[in-house]
């Protein structure tokens, strides 16, 4: 976590001028600015059309369904982040959803928690996992959290902090690999994208970032053979034939 992983830094508008055709243009110098302007007006409704599909679900009636409290992975803690730490959205109906990123909290659980919740932050994360596996949801995977400080990889990823230190090996503990890793695979079933160094990433490996989460001692062939593990354990029960009544169950 560290610094803010909010979405700053030149993420708005370009910063240009405006230039006009005064005394002394010539006709084809006028000819071309005009021409400008079309292309120009025709880029902007197309930037108007792109933004309007991911904002066509605020219209009333059109927003997912949100239960106070509903979790998006079976046995997490709901502990709610401040809405000024992530935008509402309407995920992956207006933006897909193809990455986890990887962070590490630099500090503890309880840390994490603390300024999720407070405004100030300007950063927050989808999910939080402790030492013992425990995982609190903070943000909703159908929203947009500020965790990346990139905006297109906030975007289109979910992002999970762990407890500890980058610099401290005992910070990853058996239970928090196993429990963090139902996690991504979850997320990977759920939005359909591959248990790949691709598409689980750390904070590190983001564009522009100055964060060095998770660190070298991060074990990230352990990790990753953990969430294929469950993937496959997944996909085994779900092609498993139901059991007859009156006949023995699989051994």
């Amino acid at each position: 976590m560290g610094k803010s992983g909010g979405e700053h830094g030149g993420q708005h508008g370009d910063g240009g001028g405006s230039e006009g055709a005064g005394p002394g243009v010539t006709r084809r110098r006028a000819l071309w600015i005009g021409g400008g302007s079309v292309v120009a007006a025709g880029a902007a409704a197309f930037a108007a059309r792109d933004e309007l599909a991911h904002w066509w679900w605020r219209l009333p009636g059109n927003d997912k369904p949100r239960t106070a409290g509903a979790v998006d992975f079976r046995g997490a803690q709901w502990v709610a982040a401040s809405p000024e730490n992530y935008r509402r959205a309407d995920r992956p109906a207006d933006y897909g959803i193809d990455r986890v990123v990887i962070h590490v909290v630099q500090g503890s659980y309880a840390t994490a928690l603390k300024v999720f919740r407070d405004p100030d932050h300007e950063a927050g994360a989808h999910y939080v996992v402790r030492k013992d596996g425990h995982i609190a949801q903070m943000i909703r995977e159908l929203d947009v959290a500020f965790h990346a400080g990139n905006r297109g990889y906030n975007e289109r990823s979910v992002g999970i902090e762990h407890e500890g230190f980058v610099d401290r090996p005992e910070s990853f503990t058996a239970a928090m690999y196993a429990s963090s890793a139902r996690l991504t695979a979850g997320i990977c079933r759920r939005y359909g994208f591959p248990a790949d160094r691709e598409h689980i990433v750390g904070h590190v490996e983001v564009p522009g970032t100055d964060h060095t989460d998770p660190g070298r001692h991060w074990d990230w062939d352990r990790y990753l053979r953990l969430v294929r593990a469950e993937l496959h354990r997944a996909a085994r029960a779900t092609e498993r034939p139901p059991v007859r009544k009156g006949q023995p169950g699989p051994g």
